[in-house]
C-alpha cells in the first residue's frame, strides 16, 4: 500500500492506495467521482478520459500513484462552481452529441482538451483527435456538430 496525493478538479485528495490501483478506479471509489467511465478498460474506448495536469489521458491506463503531485480534472470539474455547464458539454447538449451517454464523459473532455490546444480544428482534425474515443450510439455526427459549435463559440 502507498500513500497518494493529488489535486482533483481543484480539490486537494489523499489516500492510501494498492500500487496497481487505477486512476480510474481511485477517482470513482476513492473520491466518488463516477463521471469517469470504465468501458473496455483497456485504453480503447476512451470512456475514461480526464485530463492530467491539462492533458487527455486514459485514466484506465495509469496508475494512482503516478498522478501523486498532479492536477486531474474529471468531467465533474469542467462546469461551473454554481453547477453551469462548460461551453463543451453545452454544445453537446444543443447539438445532440450523446444518446445513452456513457461514452459522453470521455467525448467531452477529450473535445476539452482538443479545443484548449486547438481552438478552431477543422473538420479533419477533429475526426482524428476524436478518433481514440468510442460511440456505439449516435454514429458522430452530432459529436463533430458539437466540437463545430463549441470551436465557433455560439
Amino acid at each position: 500500500m502507498l500513500p497518494v496525493e493529488m489535486t482533483v478538479n481543484g480539490e486537494r485528495r489523499r489516500g492510501v492506495v494498492d500500487a496497481r490501483r487505477t486512476l480510474a478506479d481511485f477517482l470513482r471509489e476513492e473520491c466518488a467521482l463516477t463521471g469517469t467511465h470504465l468501458g473496455c478498460e483497456h485504453g480503447v474506448c476512451g470512456a475514461c478520459t480526464v485530463l492530467l495536469d491539462g492533458e487527455a489521458v486514459r485514466a484506465c491506463l495509469i496508475f494512482a500513484v503516478q498522478a501523486g503531485g498532479a492536477a486531474v480534472t474529471t468531467i465533474e470539474g469542467l462546469g461551473g462552481p454554481d453547477g453551469a455547464l462548460s461551453p463543451v458539454q453545452d454544445a453537446f447538449r444543443e447539438e445532440h452529441g450523446l444518446q445513452c451517454g456513457f461514452c459522453t464523459p470521455g467525448f467531452v473532455v477529450s473535445v476539452t482538451a482538443l479545443l484548449q490546444e486547438n481552438p478552431k480544428p477543422s473538420e479533419t482534425e477533429i475526426r482524428e483527435a476524436l478518433s481514440g474515443n468510442l460511440c456505439r450510439c449516435t454514429g458522430y455526427q452530432g459529436i463533430i456538430g458539437a466540437v463545430k459549435r463549441a470551436a465557433e463559440g455560439r
